[in-house]
């Protein structure tokens, strides 16, 4: 195994995949605070011209190798929320999550990229029920192709780690809006202060190997135990339990006979496939 090398508390090159997405753009002003330099990519919806002091800005399709392998020169860390982030069709998941997590592994391998965070999700865990705590060593059970997508990137981020030294901290999102929008969210909402946190903390947590935890802020209500990410040094400061009275209000009364009720994944365990 490769020895990796110190981790800085500020880089001098970030790349954020997927800079254009929900997530991305929350991020994007956030982590310029902790690099010299923010590399920005995601597919044709950014362009060069519009970088802004202390950016760069790089469309890259994740499936196109050659262009991955280009799009990490120089890079000291990634943050990579890239790919298909919803339930749809096996062809674009294989392009965006499949090929593309390979494609970027194989690119920092070559490049000596040492630390990776990974945009993994709480659909790898979709089919436990919402009266289950699942913790980093419960088996996977995906609840649809995009969930199984993030479930093989774990296992290529523990390739990666094993085999050549790549640290990665995959981060098992919940559910990251400004508020939560439905009872199922107050167990699942991760706020974007949180958020920040919680990437800050897995790109500098001194040792990390191949580390999941799950990404949520301090709810009441909670599926996830993070004991065996403490390590990490992530604590959340927001909760959901400010919102509970709104969003029960909202939704006053819930089906228990629904898939959606019973199990983690909510909607996305009814979700069509093959849509």
């Amino acid at each position: 195994m490769l020895q990796t090398p110190a981790t800085p508390l500020r880089f001098e090159r970030l790349l954020l995949t997927g800079a254009a997405g929900g997530l991305g753009r929350e991020l994007r002003p956030r982590l310029k605070a902790y690099c010299n330099s923010l590399r920005l990519s995601d597919i044709n919806t950014l362009q060069p011209e519009q970088a802004s002091s202390g950016e760069e800005i790089v469309p890259c399709a994740l499936q196109d190798a050659q262009a991955v392998m280009k799009l990490l020169e120089g890079v000291s860390a990634v943050v990579h929320l890239g790919g298909v982030s919803t339930e749809q069709p096996w062809e674009p998941i294989l392009a965006g999550n499949i090929m593309g997590v390979v494609n970027l592994y194989e690119a920092a391998r070559k490049h000596g990229v040492g630390r990776i965070v990974f945009a993994s999700s709480n659909h790898v865990m979709g089919f436990y029920r919402q009266d289950q705590v699942v913790d980093a060593k419960s088996p996977p059970r995906p609840d649809g192709f995009y969930g199984l997508s993030k479930a093989f990137g774990e296992d290529v981020a523990q390739l990666y780690w094993d085999r050549w030294g790549i640290e990665t901290v995959s981060i098992r999102i919940g559910s990251s809006f400004p508020e939560p929008r439905d009872r199922r969210m107050l167990a699942t909402w991760l706020s974007y202060d949180d958020l920040e946190r919680l990437v800050l903390a897995a790109l500098t947590a001194p040792v990390v190997g191949h580390s999941i935890i799950y990404g949520t802020s301090d709810n009441q209500a909670s599926w996830y135990d993070n004991t065996h990410a403490r390590h990490i040094g992530f604590r959340p400061q927001d909760t959901s339990d400010i919102f509970r009275a709104a969003v029960e209000a909202r939704q006053p009364v819930i089906d228990k006979h629904d898939p959606a009720v019973i199990y983690q994944g909510g909607g996305f365990v009814k979700a069509a496939p093959h849509g």
